[in-house]
């Protein structure tokens, strides 16, 4: 589980960068909290200071007038050491008494609202101040009036940290038990996986055999996909496993027919005797070369990790350079090769040197297998390479089983069985239809198709 790209660490960032948003706005609403807390607390003094302060405002020598008893500003004072203020105020808005004129807060008073708060930067301080309408209480006095109490926000703002501190060590609390739990789940979750990667690592190299390790619904998928590929591997090791015996079984024949041929030369004082065999030999060690040819052939379009990219390639001009390839060799088997092709430019996206090799292989066949006329052809609608001779043909049952590897049909012939083979694995490659139809002379007429995406 180590690594930038882990899935651990995305799984971790990915549960833990939520709940470090969700801790900051926690913290963001502790300090809200902490501080309209306050605010509470300390307006209710505000509230009881100026309400102990307008209940004792009288009337005297026609004016209003206060005797302040000390314990209604003490209790504004706190441990935070504010400073306190207040004020009295007449109904035309003019300053009775007091310590300081304190301005009003904006807003009108109403009878379900007599105190009103307002936060003023007063003389470079900020003030908390409260205002109380009132009157007086006589029968025959009923004039209004205004208490303004006010002090600084220092026991506020000591109060909203000790609140808040409180908050952050709970939140703290919580937030390290939330990341425990995320690891731990974390970890329990991915178990599984741990499992499934020590159950791959530990596999001997050599066995094949599907995974039966118990796994959640999301990873069975997977280890069912694991198991899929696992017998697609068992196959392509048995077809190579096949195609290795039956590729050691054609060539041991011929090595063991030269190594006699020769190994009875050696027994003979005859020189006509050592050129006859000297002929089988080379005719012998001819055939086994293509031979070996055609196996690397075939192992290079079997090898996915060898297919080099395709390019635009013409089709007459790929036709008529293996056409010339194989003139001399059908001139010696006094076999007629032709090409028939259009004068227009047949384009397709291919490999030049694959398309070369299954025309060469198709014309080498209908050459060995006793054909005496062979034509290559090149069709332009849809793009097609055609190869159709007048040799014994391939029956109707026989068709389809050619196409495997060491396959020679019914003909009496000296190929290999992997001519058709790799023409067929080169359609493949190319997305292209390979079909073996009866030719108009009664051989045999192959063609290949190219249906425009390459697989």
């Amino acid at each position: 589980m180590t690594g930038e790209s882990s899935l651990y660490r995305r799984l971790m960032a990915w549960l833990l960068l939520p709940l470090l948003g969700l801790g900051a706005l926690m913290l963001i609403q502790a300090y809200l909290g902490a501080r309209d807390t306050a605010d509470r607390a300390f307006d209710r003094l505000l509230e009881a200071a100026s309400l102990s302060i307008a209940e004792q405002v009288k009337k005297q020598d026609d004016q209003l007038w206060l005797d302040l008893p000390p314990a209604a500003l003490e209790m504004l004072a706190t441990d935070a050491e504010e400073r306190v203020f207040y004020a009295l105020y007449n109904d035309r808005d003019e300053f009775v008494t007091g310590n300081a004129e304190l301005p009003a807060p904006a807003g009108q008073s109403d009878a379900d609202r007599p105190l009103r708060y307002s936060d003023v930067d007063w003389r470079g301080m900020p003030l908390r101040v409260g205002v109380r309408a009132s009157q007086l209480e006589g029968w025959s006095q009923r004039e209004r009036f205004e208490v303004r109490v006010a002090h600084t926000r220092e026991g506020r703002e000591q109060l909203t940290q000790a609140l808040f501190r409180g908050s952050l060590g709970r939140i703290a609390a919580m937030a390290l038990l939330a990341a425990g739990v995320v690891l731990l789940a974390v970890r329990v979750a991915l178990a599984p996986l741990t499992r499934l990667r020590r159950a791959i690592r530990e596999r001997d190299p050599r066995t094949l055999a599907p995974l039966s390790l118990e796994l959640p619904r999301e990873l069975a998928e997977l280890r069912e996909t694991l198991n899929e590929l696992l017998t697609r591997m068992r196959r392509v090791r048995a077809n190579q496993e096949r195609f290795i015996g039956d590729a050691s079984h054609q060539l041991r024949t011929p090595l063991a027919g030269i190594s006699a041929r020769a190994e009875l030369a050696l027994r003979q004082d005859d020189p006509r005797a050592w050129h006859a065999a000297l002929e089988t030999i080379q005719e012998a060690s001819s055939r086994t070369a293509r031979l070996a040819v055609q196996l690397l052939s075939l192992t290079r379009l079997n090898n996915p990790e060898a297919r080099p990219e395709p390019s635009r390639l013409e089709l007459g001009a790929i036709a008529r350079e293996a056409t010339r390839s194989a003139l001399q060799a059908c001139y010696r088997d006094a076999v007629d090769l032709g090409i028939e092709a259009p004068e227009e430019p047949v384009m397709i996206e291919g490999i030049d040197w694959q398309l070369e090799e299954a025309l060469a292989n198709l014309i080498d066949n209908a050459r060995r297998y006793g054909a005496r006329n062979v034509t290559v052809r090149v069709k332009a609608m849809p793009p097609t390479l055609e190869v159709e001779d007048d040799g014994p043909g391939i029956a109707a049952e026989w068709r389809l089983l050619v196409l495997r590897p060491f396959h020679r049909g019914q003909g009496r012939g000296d190929g290999s069985g992997l001519g058709l083979a790799i023409v067929d694995g080169i359609a493949r490659a190319h997305a292209a239809r390979l079909t073996l139809h009866e030719a108009r002379a009664g051989g045999l007429r192959v063609t290949m198709t190219f249906l425009g995406d390459r697989a």
